[in-house]
């Protein structure tokens, strides 16, 4: 009898360890394919290599007019991709979870204003009063948390009412602009932090921005945050099957709450450190970032009902938008030209994606 149940479970062993084994021996070729074809920025990464490796090969043949390797223009790049990107990662874990925000271009605008004006406020004579150095600070941790509440209102009006959220946060949008433009006027606002506070955010290594460190930073925490913790498997499920994820014990509202105070935090972080890093503040200087950042979330392979994407993808995603905007700068191309590229890119992207989930299904 032992024998009887034994000898079907070590045939099964045998025929995971076959499969395992035959895995590893498929040629590389085989294995990228099957990568691009089971993970939702495969595409994308596909056509990330193909635009640099054209980038690369024009910036060798035609070293004078397109100077894409010069370092300046790569120090250009890397600063143009981190501050969107960082807003597109808390934009991409609401995306994940089902819901949008279009007001985070706005809220940006609004809280950089916050924060540089109460800054300002707050800065004294540094050699009387050591502790002004610390007033940056103090005025970065008042807008992330308003933009936390920010993030909690949308979440609050959006499931209490049940309104779509593209609904709420576009009214939150046009809410937030006002807000600015009531606050301060139309008129641009200097910022100058003491010296750590601009170190840390607006200096560097390099070619590197400090922005950009920030960008991989956090790209990195949200990687861990959706792909090897509780609440990221949280996102995923209440984004892909709602009422599985009520069934298993997932409280969607208060999961879709916390995506939205993160996509709030994430607007108001982006705006400080560009403020930090140019030095003064547009009050409309947000405006159209919520449609960038979503543009790269769905071009790096989010699902628009939600339950699908990656972090891999935002940085993908937001890097090949960009890419884009300083290839047409190089080439001196009309500036509406970048909305043409992107949302052929989008329609692009959104028909690759289905095409490989279709071939995989």
């Amino acid at each position: 009898m032992t024998a009887a149940h034994s000898d079907p479970i070590h045939s099964q062993s045998d025929h995971i360890r076959r499969a395992v084994s035959d895995r590893a021996k498929r040629p590389l070729t085989v294995k990228v394919m099957d990568w691009v074809r089971d993970r939702p920025e495969g595409g994308i990464a596909v056509m990330f290599v193909l635009v640099q490796l054209c980038c690369i090969i024009g910036a060798l043949l035609f070293p004078e007019s397109f100077r894409y390797l010069l370092p300046a223009n790569l120090s250009v790049l890397l600063k143009s991709i981190a501050v969107p990107g960082i807003m597109a990662l808390g934009v991409g874990v609401l995306m994940v979870a089902g819901e949008y925000d279009l007001s985070v271009g706005a809220v940006y605008s609004l809280l950089s204003i916050v924060c540089a004006n109460l800054a300002n406020a707050m800065l004294g004579d540094i050699g009387m009063d050591p502790h002004s150095a610390l007033a940056p600070f103090a005025a970065m941790a008042v807008a992330l948390t308003l933009g936390v509440a920010i993030g909690l209102l949308h979440a609050f009006v959006t499931l209490r009412f049940n309104i779509p959220s593209f609904i709420t946060t576009l009214g939150g949008m046009l809410l937030w602009k006002g807000t600015t433009l009531l606050v301060h006027g139309a008129s641009a606002l200097r910022f100058k932090p003491t010296e750590p506070f601009a170190t840390l955010f607006g200096g560097g290594l390099g070619i590197i921005h400090a922005s950009m460190i920030w960008f991989l930073a956090f790209a990195l925490l949200f990687y861990f945050l959706l792909h090897h913790h509780r609440l990221g498997n949280h996102f995923y499920a209440v984004g892909g099957n709602r009422n599985a994820a009520v069934a298993i014990g997932i409280n969607p509202n208060r999961t879709k709450a916390i995506a939205f105070a993160i996509a709030g935090f994430m607007a108001a972080l982006s705006g400080v450190i560009a403020a930090t890093r140019v030095g003064s503040i547009q009050p409309g200087g947000g405006l159209g970032m919520e449609l960038q950042t979503i543009a790269a979330c769905v071009i790096g392979g989010f699902a628009l009902n939600g339950g699908r994407g990656s972090i891999l993808g935002i940085v993908l995603g937001t890097a090949l938008v960009f890419t884009i905007q300083d290839v047409l700068l190089l080439l001196r191309a009309p500036a509406f030209y970048f909305d043409m590229f992107v949302g052929a890119l989008i329609v692009i992207a959104v028909v690759m994606n289905t095409a490989i989930r279709r071939g995989r299904a």
